[in-house]
């Protein structure tokens, strides 16, 4: 039997009335919707287990709440703040407040901000930013999502996530293989990836269409290197030192997003090799600063201001039966950090 008092769920009380968590909620409430007769008996049941009702319950099953919780997994990342730009936009709009939290792409450091905002009694929450490919990794805070949901709260994410939620997807696969395509067709044959963290779906999406583009041209990523590290400028660096280390043929790098293409660029102004005569570069996500980078930046365009306005306007509907999802195309932005392969 579920110990009594406040660490008690209402899930608890919703299972072992044989009810849902909405109708478990709405009897507690007293809210319409709920036979009399199924309300006392989820009482009694709530009284029997000693269940205490968190405050933010309410607040939530009222639609009180003013304030948007908003997740990223890094603050300083352009990519992050344009997506926040365009959650604040519709907030505005809508009269609401946005509270920013960052999860430095840690799960565990993820599902403790969850947690933080489900306290505060925010009404929506937002997560943008990469799942998880490992779906165990995701299965508590899809746990407290669901009960969050059940009590009236909103959720939606930017991503491709195993949470069972409504979901803006940006075009990562299809993105990743346009940038793939581009280089193959200026006869780069020698790629390396810097990839990121490994166990993001976001990179895994997108290895997945840089490994169909070379599958067309009789190729495999396989035979290619892909240097994982921190999806970040510093591991961008990271990785490129890595690949002139142990790869010093390769003509072209991809990098998976623009992040790490900044710290790839970095390092080979470092090391004095030229861009693009000598080695090319792609990103992906043509953040704000991509245009001006010295050289400008190949990269994937994602629309990343819509992404957020996109994900706020999916959370102030009414819940579907079914999580819904958003699509947001790409565009391959050519710039001056690409060119024809080198001749030996």
């Amino acid at each position: 039997m579920p110990k009594p008092g406040p660490r008690l769920r209402l899930i608890d009380v919703a299972e072992r009335a044989g009810v849902s968590l909405a109708t478990a909620s709405r009897a507690l409430s007293g809210r319409e919707g709920v036979s009399e007769e199924v309300a006392s008996r989820v009482r009694q049941v709530s009284k029997e287990l000693g269940y205490v009702a968190n405050p933010y319950a309410r607040t939530l099953a009222g639609g009180t709440s003013s304030t948007v919780g908003l997740v990223v997994h890094q603050v300083d990342d352009p990519y992050f703040s344009e997506i926040a730009g365009g959650v604040i936009q519709v907030a505005a709009e809508e009269g609401l407040l946005v509270q920013i939290c960052h999860s430095g792409r840690d799960p565990d450091e993820e599902l403790r901000q969850l947690r933080h905002l489900i306290t505060q009694r925010v009404g929506i929450i937002l997560i943008a930013g990469s799942g998880y490919s490992d779906p165990r990794v995701e299965a508590e805070a899809r746990a407290q999502l669901s009960e969050f949901q059940a009590l009236g709260g909103r959720v939606a994410v930017i991503g491709r996530h195993a949470l069972g939620v409504d979901a803006v997807l940006p075009d990562n696969e299809a993105g990743g293989r346009a940038l793939a395509e581009h280089l193959l067709e200026l006869g780069h044959r020698r790629i390396a990836v810097a990839a990121g963290t490994a166990g993001l779906t976001t990179v895994a999406d997108r290895l997945a269409g840089v490994s169909s583009a070379l599958r067309q041209r009789g190729l495999s990523l396989d035979t290619l290197p892909v240097v994982h590290g921190d999806f970040t400028r510093d591991g961008g660096r990271v990785a490129a030192e890595q690949i002139l280390r142990d790869h010093p043929g390769t003509t072209a790098i991809i990098a998976l997003n623009d992040a790490m293409a900044i710290g790839v660029l970095s390092t080979m102004r470092a090391h004095r090799i030229p861009v693009p005569e000598r080695m090319s570069v792609v990103g992906f996500d043509d953040v704000s600063v991509a245009a001006d980078l010295a050289p400008s930046l190949t990269t994937i365009r994602l629309p990343m201001t819509d992404m957020g306005r996109m994900a706020l306007t999916l959370a102030l509907k009414p819940r579907s039966t079914r999580p819904r999802r958003r699509s947001t195309g790409h565009v391959l932005v050519v710039r001056d950090s690409t060119g024809p392969t080198p001749r030996d």
